[in-house]
């Protein structure tokens, strides 16, 4: 697999607004799943699903300590992506007519 299309399978994983907002939990510490279950209103099963996508991309990690199973962050370049995104959307968007005042005009 190419380097671009490894990089687009993980803009896929992140396209989903569930997936995203567990990320975002998951930014203050290893988390129990009960407790990314009370953050959402989700099924139980819709939640494994998701975790079990992010696992699979290599975004989330989990361990098990007797019945309680924790997720974390798999790497803290997932809480910096997170943050870039942040980053871009909270700057303030150029309006058309912004962009079309600052075009000189030819007499």
């Amino acid at each position: 697999m190419k380097l671009y299309d490894a990089k687009a399978e993980l803009f896929r994983t992140l396209g989903h607004p569930t997936r995203i907002r567990v990320l975002e939990i998951l930014q203050a510490g290893p988390t129990p799943v009960r407790d990314i279950l009370a953050e959402l209103d989700l099924e139980a099963s819709n939640l494994s699903q998701q975790l079990a996508v992010l696992r699979r991309a290599g975004l989330v990690s989990a361990t098990r300590t007797g019945s309680t199973v924790l997720y974390e962050l798999a790497t803290p370049e997932v809480a910096a992506l997170l943050a870039a995104g942040r980053a871009i959307l909270s700057k303030e968007p150029v309006s058309t007519d912004g962009l079309l005042a600052a075009i000189p005009t030819r007499e």
